[in-house]
């Protein structure tokens, strides 16, 4: 009877650990992209880009903030001259300023292309042994002489983290937020033609 019960518990253990194994083989991310470039981008290109506030859909301010940050440095390194968000929200404060045209918003800013990001969705879900983070974004450049859309990219991200507790899941999906942003600048502007002062 002990031998039978001991058979029971190593073949229930046994299956946990397939279980277990199961899970971890579906870890990592996913990701979906979708990039669009005008074929004559570098006729109709800008050397001064301004980075408009995200649109940020998700409620998560500080997420909003990361992806307006990376996305400056990201054109930084693409060859583009910084501008700074002081200057650019001080200009853009006035209510009435909020639906302005791209023409309009490069005589404020003396600026060739403004960039419009939007942050769709920053969610994560979680269950008995993992939490699922999604997170997709959105990004635009737009003439200021001509209001026609330059360069575009939505990409979506998903990551998965595992643990038994949950304050664990918690602490691992909310280290994931940063990376999982900074994978979907990098994936954006895969396809961002270079800047005037691209180094290579």
């Amino acid at each position: 009877m002990n031998k039978k019960n001991s058979l029971m518990k190593c073949c229930k253990f046994a299956q946990f650990v397939l279980l277990v194994s199961a899970v971890c083989l579906l870890a990592g991310c996913w990701s979906k992209t979708s990039n669009n470039v005008l074929p004559d981008h570098s006729k109709k290109g800008a050397r001064l880009v301004a980075i408009l506030p995200v649109d940020n859909k998700t409620g998560d301010e500080g997420i909003g903030r990361m992806l307006r940050e990376k996305i400056l440095y990201g054109l930084y390194f693409k060859g583009y001259p910084k501008i700074s968000f002081n200057v650019i929200d001080e200009k853009l404060s006035a209510p009435d300023q909020k639906n302005i045209t791209p023409k309009v918003l490069g005589g404020m800013l003396n600026v060739e292309a403004v960039m419009y990001c939007t942050l769709n969705k920053c969610k994560t879900s979680y269950s008995y042994l993992w939490a699922s983070t999604v997170i997709s974004a959105k990004f635009e450049l737009r003439s200021v002489q001509t209001g026609e859309t330059l360069w575009s990219a939505e990409q979506q991200i998903g990551e998965r983290c595992y643990s038994f507790f949950r304050t664990d899941l918690e602490m691992k999906s909310y280290q994931l937020y940063e990376p999982a942003i900074q994978e979907i600048v990098d994936s954006a502007l895969k396809t961002f033609p270079d800047g005037p002062d691209f180094l290579g």
